[in-house]
Order: structure tokens, then sequence, then C-alpha cells
């Protein structure tokens, strides 16, 4: 197979991240939970873990880099830590359903008054009118990185100077921009970083987090067991207990690790992404010379994430990935991505499109096969 859904999930994994799962599948215990040599390494793991993250992401804190099940949970607990009854929050139409849902449904239930920054005819946020819309008073602003329908990169750091000029927060959902693109919470003067391990940072399902800055206080969303102050009645607050309640996963911890070191090893986020954008690139070029192919992003962007999203005539964005899977073995994602507000922007809403992302096991020769494969389908 062919495997080009990379915004959906890295399956293909470093072999040192498959080592590190069944290692630790082996020897991990509970972190936290006694003073055995298995809770004490899995300790070890995962305050390890952390140290990469906040380097990654440059978060001054490792301990504010708190860990969740992906960045869907992560951003439930930003969202619901940060906005209170009655507030004010501007988010974008780009945004994935893992934002649109939580703000939805404080909408409904806390009285959360929720406004939509659109884009222009080809997905690029309308700064201007995001600034319109972030006025004094306005609590968090809640943006994605790169929207994992067209590409599209946010420059997340004007983003946060427009935020902090009317005193609201910056929540960033860095799904699909961590480990493929650059981010640096401190230079970038961003204040949460959501997060997922099993995409650009090439670790297992079920890791991810969000890393805060210092004096940014985001509220206990679950509470439970904590291995720490076990008389207390609510969520003890200091970090990260604050945001972790439960079990954490270690396995799964032990392989995002892995994932960091494999990074690191082959020269940091920017040589990655730069071999996956160089992949995007090349498919881009070919597919733009074949006829009856529609294409959705700015590509002219310098920095986007290496997704290339497009639709072959009127033909529904289902029909043709199930023919590049059942014909060329290539496996692309179609439809509407979770993203409805982006697919209304772009007149997608019935066709969807079919998505190709680029990771950093690809190869030219399987952009070529794809190229082939589309031009074969629409000639």
């Amino acid at each position: 197979m062919i495997y080009l859904d990379n915004a959906a999930t890295t399956m293909h994994k470093p072999q040192t991240v498959i080592g590190a799962v069944t290692q630790a599948m082996c020897s991990l215990g509970n972190a936290g939970r006694g003073a055995t040599s298995g809770a004490l390494d899995a300790a070890r793991t995962i305050h390890g873990c952390r140290a990469k993250l906040a380097r990654l992401l440059g978060c001054p804190r490792a301990d504010h880099v708190c860990f969740a099940p992906n960045s869907t949970a992560a951003l439930n607990t930003a969202i619901n830590g940060v906005v209170r009854p009655g507030d004010r929050v501007v988010t974008t139409v780009l945004e994935h359903n893992s934002v649109l849902r939580p703000l939805n449904r404080l909408a409904a239930e806390r009285g959360v008054t929720v406004e939509h920054a659109g884009c222009d005819a080809n997905g690029a946020l309308d700064y201007d009118e995001l600034g319109r819309l972030v006025t004094p008073g306005t609590r968090a602003v809640v943006v994605t990185h790169a929207s994992n329908v067209t590409g599209n990169a946010v420059d997340i750091a004007r983003v946060a100077a427009i935020a902090h000029a009317a005193g609201a927060l910056l929540i960033v959902d860095a799904s699909q921009s961590a480990g493929a693109m650059h981010v640096d919470m401190r230079a970038m003067g961003l204040d949460v970083v959501c997060f997922t391990g099993h995409k650009g940072l090439m670790g297992p399902q079920g890791t991810g987090g969000l890393a805060v800055a210092e004096g940014v206080d985001v509220a206990p969303w679950a509470m439970g067991g904590t291995g720490v102050h076990s008389f207390d009645a609510l969520q003890p607050l200091e970090w990260p207990t604050r945001l972790e309640a439960g079990t954490l996963n270690g396995h799964g911890v032990a392989g995002l690790s892995a994932g960091l070191d494999f990074i690191d090893a082959q020269g940091g986020v920017e040589a990655i992404a730069a071999h996956e954008r160089a992949l995007a690139d090349r498919f881009l070029a070919g597919v733009r010379e074949i006829p009856g192919i529609a294409l959705y992003g700015a590509f002219d962007q310098p920095v986007r994430s290496a997704i290339v999203s497009l639709n072959v005539g009127d033909i529904d964005s289902a029909e043709i990935s199930d023919a590049l899977m059942q014909g060329w073995g290539i496996a692309t994602r179609p439809g509407a991505h979770c993203a409805p507000l982006m697919h209304r922007a772009l007149g997608t809403e019935r066709q969807g499109v079919v998505r190709f992302s680029f990771g950093y096991f690809n190869t030219t020769e399987e952009v070529d096969t794809a190229i082939d494969a589309l031009c074969d389908l629409a000639c």
C-alpha cells in the first residue's frame, strides 16, 4: 500500500517507536503509584518525555506539559478550563470539530458567545476579520496552526499579537503541525498549545497533550486519582497533576518519547518539514497539469503542511478515493474531514475532497505513482 493519509495518522512508525512500546509493555508500572521499580521507571519515562516536548514546543516549563489521550481531549481540557459562563470566544472556519463542538456546547449550555473569522477563496484565514472580531473583553481565541483540509498554515504569532492586544488568551490546535512545522511558544507568544502524538510526532495513538505557558490558568476539567494528595476533596492544583486525572498511558508515552528522539536524529522538525514539503510540491506540480482536477488551498504560502486536497470533475470524493485504493493501493482520505465550516467556505459540502497527505516515510516514486493514477482517473 502507498500510504498518503498521514494527516489522519502516521501509520508507518519508526522501528524505535515500536521497540519502545514493546519494551514498556513488559516493564513499566503505574507512574506515581508507589515506589516499585516499575512505577519509578514509568515516572522517569513520562518525565523525560515531558522535557523533550517542552524543548520541541518552546514551553519554558516541562511541568506545564500535561498528557492527554489525543489533541481532542487536550482541546476539551483547554477550552473548558479557560472559558467561563457568559464569556466571548473567537475562532475560525478552518477548525476541526475538536474545536467547534466543545465551543458549540459551551454556547448552548453556558451562554458563551462564539464568533468565527472567515477565509478567502483558497481557504486562507482572513486576519482582518479576525482582528475586527477580537475585541476587548474576548476571553480566548482558538485557532488551528494548519488546516487539516487544505494544509494552509496560520501565522499564529500574528494571531497571538491580535489576541493579546485585546487581553485574550490564545489556544492553538497543533494537531497538524507538532513535529512537522516550527512551534515555539515562547517566541510566538502562545498561551496553550494542544497536540497529538500519533501524527507528526510519530508516536502511538492514544497519546497527546497540552503545553501551557507560565501564568496561564487552566482549571482542572477531569478529576480523579493522581497518586498524590489523596485526601484532597478536589483535584490538586499543582502542575502537571491538575490536568492529569487517572493513570497515564505510560506505554504510549514511551513510544512518543522514542518518536521525539527519531525526529531529532533526522535533523529536527525543519529537516522533516522540508522533506515532506518537497513531496507535496512534487505532487502538486504533477496534478496541476491534469485536466479536470480542482485544487483547494493557498499553495503559495512559504510555510504550510504537506497536504494537497483535490477533486476530479464532479465525481464524489469517496468514489475517487476508493478507486485509488482498489486500483493502485493508494490510501487517501475523502469526505468532510471533521471540518464542516471549512467545506462550506470552499463549496465542497456535497462532494467533499480527496486529501493526499505526505509523511516522512513516503518516497518520490510513490508520489509519481499517485500522479499517474489521477491522470488515468481524470482522462
